[in-house]
């Protein structure tokens, strides 16, 4: 099987561009939220694990097993579980990328997906921080797994929304 994540990232300028450049089967999640803060407090909000746990939808049973606190880093390893519709999995995933203030990637090790790779990219936009979410993903058993498509899909987005909404409460704008 061919390794997706290096495919993904030794051409990730062209895909951003061009979207049909993606291998075959996997699919890119984008999303940009304006947040009215300094960048170093977004960032350091998103570096702490443990506030991923917080903004999670709680329908998830979303928990780190890694144990707390964690040094965030490049090559940082952290292991969670949580369920779907009532059935339990573990995820892992490591750090791929780490560049403080503005970005950091994680992807995928062990989890539900054939390939999970998620951007976080941070921008300064005069005070405020624009954050960029892109997420690059495959579904496991493809091709057949594409038929599960639309319903993950709308599960990535609902998860998004519901980070939107929680941010307002835990980062206090």
């Amino acid at each position: 099987m061919p390794n997706y994540t290096k495919v993904i990232q030794a051409n990730r300028r062209d895909h951003l561009a061009n979207p049909k450049s993606l291998p075959s089967g996997v699919h890119r999640f984008f999303e940009s939220t304006m947040i009215p803060l300094p960048i170093e407090k977004v960032f350091e909000f998103f570096s702490k694990a443990e506030n991923l746990q917080k903004i999670t939808p709680p329908e998830l049973d979303f928990r780190i097993l890694t144990p707390l606190p964690i040094v965030m880093g490049q090559g940082t390893l952290i292991n969670y579980k949580l369920k779907l519709h009532g059935i339990p999995f573990g995820w892992r995933t490591r750090i791929v990328h780490w560049d403080p203030p503005h970005a950091f990637a994680d992807q995928q090790l062990k989890g539900p997906y054939s390939v999970w790779l998620h951007y976080h990219n941070f921008y300064d936009e005069g005070g405020k921080t624009r954050m960029d979410d892109e997420v690059l993903y495959r579904l496991p058993l493809w091709p057949i797994g594409e038929i599960a498509h639309p319903f993950v899909r709308g599960q990535i987005e609902k998860i998004f929304w519901y980070r939107r909404k929680l941010l307002r409460e835990h980062l206090k704008f």
